[in-house]
């Protein structure tokens, strides 16, 4: 008799065991199950977070700038156009094809190796809710990387929140978002009423343009969302969708902070966008303080 209660004791605390073993799995695989929501619901709230908290201090970059031999009519005059965003104190970073649009151009540095000279005939930033253009100047550039900042003047009575850098490295599969003005112009132009894109669409200057739009409160950033697919060097490559004005933007992680610079995109492949990592803008956000504090 002993044996036998001994025996259905045993087999109790087998199945009292095998129990417990079982409902600590399940609190576990319940515990994995509740981080991935959370991590999904993180992932869908991105491209929104970005925009309501960060779209007011990201703004749409135009400009012209030519090349002139000495003495001589410009041998080239261009239009140019691009995205920035808030990362100091009336400090602008953005790409510096941008800021430089001569920047590995390769037809400006043909006539460039010839004699010519470029210069910046003029460089504004417009800014969400800001009716009127902000000019801006450069004060940094980078010396590796395809990175500037401008620092905007005439503007001391407004403040625009800076944009967080992330401190932490990326990780391929991470989910980011990516703030700018694709198409630059025609592409806010194309978001407008028809009344006002139908009296826009047919003129020839852009400058004038982007003062209505601006006038009329339609200077305003698009998000778009993808993923991390690699990290070569200070490269950052990844699928939310591009085109040309967006360059300059940044690039969210799922905590709404900048881990880089949009830079541009490989024809052809939907993947293949192309960022500079954000670690470059810290150095060049300490030499620009420095011109700053040297200039006042």
């Amino acid at each position: 008799m002993g044996l036998i209660l001994l025996a259905s004791s045993f087999l109790l605390w087998l199945l009292w065991f095998g129990a417990f073993a079982q409902a600590k799995d399940l609190r576990h695989e319940i515990r994995a199950l509740q981080v991935e929501v959370s991590s999904l619901k993180q992932e869908q709230k991105i491209p929104s977070l970005a925009l309501n908290r960060y779209r007011n201090s990201v703004c749409y970059i135009v400009g012209t700038y030519r090349i002139t031999f000495p003495h001589q009519p410009p041998a080239r005059r261009t239009r140019i156009s691009g995205t920035g965003f808030v990362v100091d104190q009336h400090l602008i970073a953005t790409n510096r094809h941008v800021a430089q649009p001569w920047y590995k151009d390769a037809d400006s540095e043909a006539l460039i190796r010839t004699g010519a000279v470029p210069s910046l005939e003029n460089l504004v930033a417009y800014f969400p809710g800001v009716a009127s253009p902000i000019p801006v100047k450069t004060v940094a550039l980078s010396q590796t990387d395809d990175l500037a900042l401008v620092r905007m003047h005439d503007a001391p009575e407004l403040h625009f929140e800076a944009l967080p850098l992330s401190s932490a490295k990326p990780v391929a599969g991470d989910p980011v978002a990516v703030l700018g003005y694709p198409m630059g112009l025609l592409g806010m132009m194309a978001k407008s009423p028809n009344e006002i894109y139908v009296r826009l669409a047919s003129r020839h200057d852009l400058q004038n343009s982007a003062k209505e739009l601006a006038a009329l409160s339609l200077i305003r950033p698009s998000a778009t969302f993808g993923h991390l697919g690699d990290m070569i060097g200070e490269k950052l490559i990844y699928d939310a969708p591009t085109a040309k004005g967006a360059s300059g933007g940044p690039v969210f992680d799922s905590q709404g902070k900048v881990i880089g610079v949009n830079q541009g995109y490989i024809d052809g492949f939907a993947g293949g966008t192309l960022g500079i990592s954000s670690e470059g803008l810290k150095p060049l956000i300490a030499e620009a303080r420095k011109v700053i504090e040297r200039s006042e």
